[in-house]
């Protein structure tokens, strides 16, 4: 249907005018202003079914965009083992996500059940698919995504020291490249200092670790010099895999007075076997995180997992929707820590603990 401009109304009317004009001679007055007052109805009637009809297109223009550059995203996370405090990071990392996206990220969440050979096939599997983002949950989940891609943005989270893990001399916070996320270290000097601060009678520390789990090599080295600067001997105590940890904590718990156990993966997927061993013995076992000492501990300086995968969502959501470039950020940290005990194994033990430890629930 054709419009008529306000312009044409007029001059229509005005015609009309003139034509009534000469043939009514009295009623001219009138005639034309009824006629005027038509022309400006008509184009005051087609201005207002303009400006609608502009409105309702550009609704719908609005609405169409809306719905073709709505972003749906892919994640993949690698998790290298299931126990309590990786459990807890994946599941912070995927509810900070959710929180920003809503149903439109999905997770290819896959677990390595502990074997690093895994993690390489399962990032391989992520690379294959061109999902959006890594997130690789531990060290050797992180040094496989590492091997596996320089262009899909990884995001590490429960790595201790990125430098060890990646093997960047002199790390100064930033990987750079396609890698960044965030880090489980605790201060491990104040480890050492909880275990002074309980034990300061004991002569001989065991430092329990996993040879396979480069950080764990690491902290137990930084303690070590923490407690041999107290006056402590100590001694390692590595086992390559769960076959031998039985036999390697058997052996510690025979010749020393207090065991060490850094934030390691196999040990804290088996605290059942150092547990079995430690607590007949009487062997305190001092934790570097709140799930060791849930199973096998009696005391630990430990973060939140759950807080610190949260951490880690909030940064893929930046990533994601192009807030910041991966490249420049530098790894986070958990904001605080907190002395934990485990009031059965105390108990047990007869382990007085200090008013300013937190009982971990059981």
């Amino acid at each position: 249907m054709r419009k008529v401009s306000k312009l044409t109304a007029l001059a229509l009317a005005g015609v009309m005018a003139l034509s009534l004009t000469a043939c009514g001679g009295g009623n001219t007055a009138e005639t034309t202003a009824a006629a005027t007052t038509a022309a400006e109805t008509t184009a005051a009637e087609t201005t207002a079914a303009e400006t609608t009809a502009a409105e309702t297109a550009a609704e719908e223009t609005t609405e169409a965009a809306a719905e073709t550059t709505g972003e749906t995203y892919v994640v993949g996370i690698c998790q290298l083992v299931q126990h309590d405090a990786l459990d807890a990071a994946t599941q912070g990392f995927k509810d900070a996500l959710k929180d920003a996206f809503g149903d439109a990220v999905t997770f290819d969440e896959q677990n390595a059940q502990g074997d690093s050979n895994t993690c390489a096939t399962i990032i391989n599997s992520f690379v294959s698919n061109n999902v959006d983002l890594i997130m690789a949950n531990a060290t050797p989940a992180l040094q496989a995504a590492q091997a596996g891609t320089n262009e899909i943005p990884i995001l590490g989270t429960s790595v201790t020291e990125y430098g060890v893990a990646l093997g960047i001399e002199d790390f100064d916070g930033t990987v750079g490249g396609n890698i960044s996320g965030t880090s489980d270290l605790a201060p491990l000097d104040e480890q050492a200092a909880m275990l002074n601060e309980l034990f300061p009678d004991a002569k001989i520390v065991g430092l329990l670790y996993c040879s396979a789990e480069a950080n764990s090599q690491y902290q137990v080295d930084v303690v070590k010099a923490a407690l041999e600067g107290m006056g402590y001997e100590c001694e390692f105590y590595a086992f390559s895999d769960s076959n031998d940890l039985s036999t390697v904590v058997t052996n510690a718990a025979n010749n020393c007075d207090v065991i060490y156990v850094p934030t390691d993966n196999t040990v804290a997927s088996n605290t059942a076997i150092v547990d079995n061993i430690c607590r007949p013995a009487g062997i305190p076992v001092i934790a570097g995180e709140e799930g060791i000492c849930a199973g096998c501990g009696v005391a630990t300086l430990s973060i939140s997992y759950y807080d610190l995968g949260v951490g880690t969502g909030r940064m893929a959501v930046k990533i994601l929707n192009g807030e910041a470039d991966i490249a420049e950020m530098p790894i986070e940290y958990a904001p605080q820590f907190t002395k934990k005990y485990n009031p059965t194994i105390c108990g047990e033990l007869g382990i007085e603990i200090p008013d300013d430890y937190v009982a971990i629930e059981q």
